[in-house]
C-alpha cells in the first residue's frame, strides 16, 4: 500500500497530540509536519506539499475554511494536496462553506480512529469522504435550485478539478441517467427510483452503476457531491 504523506493543522494541543500518536502508529502514513495555527499551516502545506492535510476548522488566526480557500486558490494546479476538514460540529453553514472553499472531505472530531484512517485513505485516493453525520447537509444543498449559500458573501460549491471535468465530458451521462441521478440526490432508494421512473429494479441498478463509473464516484454520496460541483443537477 502506498505511503500517504500527511500534515496536521490543529490548534488544540491534546487533540493534536492524540492525532499525532494515532497517525504515527500507522505503517502507511508519513506524518511530515504539524502546525497549531492557520498561518503556519499554510506555510507547511506550500513547503512540504503532502498528499493530504488534516485541517481543524476552528484555527485561531485564519480558520480552516479560509486556509483551504487560500491554499486551493493559489496552488490547485501546481500542488495536488487534498484537504480533510475536522470540526466539532455539524453546523450547516460551516459544512457548506468548507466545501465551497474547496475541501475534499469533512469529518466530525469524535469519529472513531478507524473511520478517520478510512477517510484519509479515501481522500488521498482522490475521492470525497463525508462523515455520515453531515452527509444529509451536503445532499440538501444539491437539492436547492440555486446551489448557493451565504457566508458573508454569496459563494457556491467549488467546481470540479480540470481532470474531473474532462472525465465527465469524455463519458457524459444519458438523459435517463440524469433522471436517476436527480432522484439519487433527492434521497430515493433504488426501488423508489424504479417506481418513479417506471423501470425495473435491475435497470435502476445498471443506471446507478453507470453513473458511479462516469462520475468516478465510489458511492452515491460522492456522486451527489460531484453532480453538484459539475452542475449536473439543478
Amino acid at each position: 500500500m502506498k505511503t500517504i504523506s500527511v500534515v496536521l493543522i490543529e490548534d488544540h494541543d491534546l487533540t493534536r497530540m492524540g492525532l499525532r500518536t494515532a497517525l504515527q502508529q500507522q505503517d502507511n502514513i508519513n506524518l511530515m509536519g504539524e502546525a497549531a495555527n492557520g498561518i503556519e499551516g499554510l506555510k507547511l502545506l506550500t513547503t512540504l506539499q503532502p498528499d493530504l492535510a488534516i485541517v481543524d476548522i476552528g484555527l485561531p488566526d485564519i480558520d480552516g475554511i479560509e486556509l483551504t480557500r487560500k491554499f486551493k486558490d493559489f496552488h490547485t494546479e501546481a500542488i495536488k494536496t487534498k484537504i480533510l476538514i475536522l470540526t466539532m460540529h455539524d453546523d450547516e453553514l460551516e459544512v457548506l462553506s468548507a466545501f465551497a472553499a474547496g475541501a475534499d472531505s469533512y469529518c466530525i472530531k469524535n469519529i472513531p480512529i478507524q473511520q478517520l484512517l478510512e477517510a484519509i485513505k479515501t481522500t488521498a485516493e482522490g475521492h470525497s469522504w463525508i462523515d455520515p453525520a453531515i452527509a444529509e447537509i451536503v445532499l440538501q444543498q444539491v437539492r436547492q435550485s440555486n446551489s448557493q449559500l451565504i457566508r458573508q458573501e454569496t459563494v457556491s460549491i467549488k467546481a470540479l478539478t480540470p481532470e474531473e471535468g474532462e472525465f465527465i465530458q469524455a463519458y457524459p451521462l444519458t438523459e435517463r441517467e440524469l433522471d436517476v441521478l436527480e432522484l439519487i440526490v433527492a434521497g430515493y432508494s433504488n426501488s423508489k427510483i424504479g417506481e418513479k421512473l417506471h423501470i425495473s429494479l435491475g435497470t435502476v441498478k445498471t443506471h446507478v452503476r453507470n453513473i458511479l463509473d462516469k462520475l468516478s464516484a465510489s458511492d452515491r454520496t460522492e456522486a451527489a457531491v460531484r453532480a453538484l460541483r459539475a452542475g449536473l443537477v439543478k
